[in-house]
């Protein structure tokens, strides 16, 4: 019995950018368990309603969603930790040292930043969906490529 890689997804306020990614990651990677968490999390709220609604029928993942802060425990038994930008990236190595060599920005492979839309108009939180699904489908190669070859650590993949 194989157990399932866990893949930790972070944003500042869990309620936008890291859901939606939580939603896209579930549906294009099998064998991982996929979880989100904020750095500054809006604890117990439920997901923004324009997150909801750019991702359409796959929407309904989010019906029960609550944002929850990101703690210790988390960082610990997440084998892999995206998070939204580089800074975001930098805060949770600051937070738990650990996780260097294990938290990566979502954009690491494709080179950018997913902006946060909170407060912004629909087509942001759009523009914010197109760039998790591009880094999605990066991760998700490269991760199913590790493992067809037993690599475990991403970064080896990194230095490959």
């Amino acid at each position: 019995m194989t157990m399932a890689h866990e893949l930790l997804i972070l944003c500042t306020g869990n309620i936008c950018r890291s859901p939606m990614a939580q939603v896209i990651f579930s549906q294009s990677l099998s064998g991982w368990q996929v979880a989100s968490a904020g750095l500054a999390a809006v604890v117990d709220s439920a997901a923004a309603p324009e997150a909801v609604s750019v991702l359409g029928d796959r929407g309904e993942a989010l019906v029960n969603f609550r944002a929850r802060q990101i703690g210790a425990g988390m960082a610990r038994s997440a084998e892999l930790i995206l998070t939204m930008t580089r800074d975001q990236k930098e805060r949770v190595e600051q937070l738990y040292p650990w996780v260097r060599g294990r938290a990566f920005r979502l954009g690491h492979w494709d080179g950018f930043d997913v902006e946060d839309p909170y407060g912004r108009d629909v087509t942001a939180f759009e523009r914010a969906l197109s760039l998790i699904e591009i880094c999605a489908a990066s991760w998700k190669d490269r991760l199913m490529t590790m493992e067809n070859r037993n690599v475990t650590s991403v970064e080896a993949e990194q230095h490959a």
